[in-house]
């Protein structure tokens, strides 16, 4: 049975480990794209319709100012920038210098736009809905139609591996409980002469506490090495050398999750020892 309760909270420390690791890595990528996230306005040129544009019309220079003072008074925003045709094309010609579509767009072509950056990335719907609806403006974009799907299954596998862990935390507690159960019964006996000749509740259920706390710290010193190890392996090893666009947890994010996996492991395997004993050891 001991061994048993150290395989189980081996393999549900574990994953507990790597769900506290999967939430890090989450919010490591998240924090870094969305803090890059901008939202494009672009103004209307005499050859481009659609949104806000006038037919073969650009957008006037009253205009440009109306849709600069809105975007700043918008308490979502927190810088504004403006972007000529002259730097756009700049711009395009830099990205595409070893393009066939180099030569495509002209200056005249381009486009001039506000570069928005918001104080809050998850806040952009309402400077975007704002920004649609003013005179001058053909379009407004943003990487949010991009990014909130795969975030979304970011999300998605980051609450399923806490749920899988969750359950077996709670199979993990109550084979513990058994466990301790099945120990008082079996030393029913000698608990009672204990009680018969004045032994303290502490001085009984030390014992049943000391065990199940050394089988909870050794399946938690075994999940912390398949942590560590994990992360070694899988992220540093590999991960981290094929996908070097993305910021990977690392030692630091690695010992706080094993930090936690030891406090889990400690309160996992007193509390239910505890109760189980209070509740069923009855001599």
């Amino acid at each position: 049975m001991t061994v048993a309760v150290i395989v189980t909270m081996w393999v549900s420390l574990s994953l507990f480990g790597a769900a506290l690791l999967a939430t890090q890595q989450v919010d490591m990528v998240k924090g870094k794209w969305y803090d890059k996230i901008e939202v494009s306005v672009f103004l209307c040129v005499p050859n481009v319709e659609g949104g806000q544009c006038t037919a073969n019309q650009g957008a006037t220079q009253a205009q440009k100012d109306t849709i600069k003072k809105t975007l700043e008074a918008n308490p979502q925003v927190a810088t504004v920038y403006y972007e000529s045709k002259h730097q756009a094309f700049e711009e395009y010609q830099r990205v595409y210098k070893d393009s066939p579509v180099k030569d495509v767009l002209t200056e005249d072509t381009i486009q001039d736009s506000f570069r928005v950056k918001l104080k809050n990335p998850e806040q952009y719907k309402g400077v975007v809905s704002q920004a649609q609806g003013l005179p001058g403006v053909q379009a407004v974009l943003d990487l949010h139609p991009v990014l909130d799907p795969l975030f979304m299954w970011l999300n998605a596998l980051k609450w399923g591996t806490l749920g899988m862990s969750a359950l077996l935390l709670v199979a993990a507690a109550l084979q513990i409980g058994n466990t301790i159960r099945m120990a008082a019964f079996a030393r029913r006996r000698e608990l009672g002469i204990m009680r018969l000749v004045g032994a303290s509740n502490a001085y009984i259920l030390t014992p049943f506490l000391l065990e199940s706390l050394v089988a909870g710290l050794i399946g938690g010193v075994l999940a912390c090495g398949t942590v560590a190890l994990g992360v070694y392996a899988i992220i540093m090893e590999k991960a981290a050398k094929t996908i070097t666009t993305i910021v990977w947890v690392g030692w630091h994010q690695t010992f706080i999750a094993m930090g936690a996996v030891l406090i889990v492991s400690v309160l996992l395997s007193v509390l239910p020892a505890l109760v189980a004993t209070k509740r069923y050891l009855k001599v």
